[in-house]
């Protein structure tokens, strides 16, 4: 029996206390084993299940924001190239239009200046007419004149010419100052 109290002090032999260890811990394994890991492999993988679907829906999400980058890439440079080829309108528009005023205008210069030309002209046969009138009216006057005063009196008739001619390059004169003026 002296081999009993060595044997209750050494702690690898097996005693009762360790067998009845051994069965309780069997036991709550087997119970844990039996309700709690189902339900824990369950919510597992639920989680695993809910994890998936959000990667996917991350990538899904990944995947239409390129695409739709992509489509405002594609509509922001359509709308340059039609800002462009507005532009590019718009600046054939008013060089036509500046070409089509360049036109008018010559045009309208060319108007002004013909009626400019044919307001002198009849200025010009109206001064001429006026003048005929006054120069046959001043040679009535001229040959009046003459016919009174006696022919045999030279200084006297030339003096007659000499006033008729000055009269008529002062009327000269002052038509030319009104076409000038005018």
């Amino acid at each position: 029996m002296a081999n009993r109290p060595e044997a209750a002090g050494n702690f690898l032999v097996p005693n009762g206390t360790f067998i009845a260890e051994l069965i309780a811990f069997l036991l709550i394994l087997g119970i844990l084993y039996r309700y709690v890991v189902p339900v824990v492999q369950k919510a597992m993988r639920e989680r695993q299940e809910m994890i998936r679907r959000q990667v996917e829906e991350s990538e899904e999400a990944s995947r239409k924001l390129a695409e739709a980058q992509q489509r405002y890439r594609d509509a922001l440079n359509e709308a340059r190239n039609e800002a462009a080829e507005i532009r590019e309108t718009a600046r054939a528009d008013a060089q036509r239009t500046v070409e089509e005023l360049r036109v008018q205008a010559r045009e309208e210069s060319a108007r002004i200046v013909a009626r400019g030309e044919e307001q002198l002209r009849r200025q010009r046969d109206a001064i001429v007419r006026q003048l005929r009138e006054e120069i046959g009216t001043l040679a009535v006057e001229l040959a009046e004149k003459i016919i009174d005063q006696r022919l045999t009196e030279d200084a006297r008739v030339r003096q007659t010419v000499d006033s008729f001619i000055a009269g008529l390059e002062a009327q000269d004169r002052a038509g030319e100052a009104a076409r000038a003026g005018s």
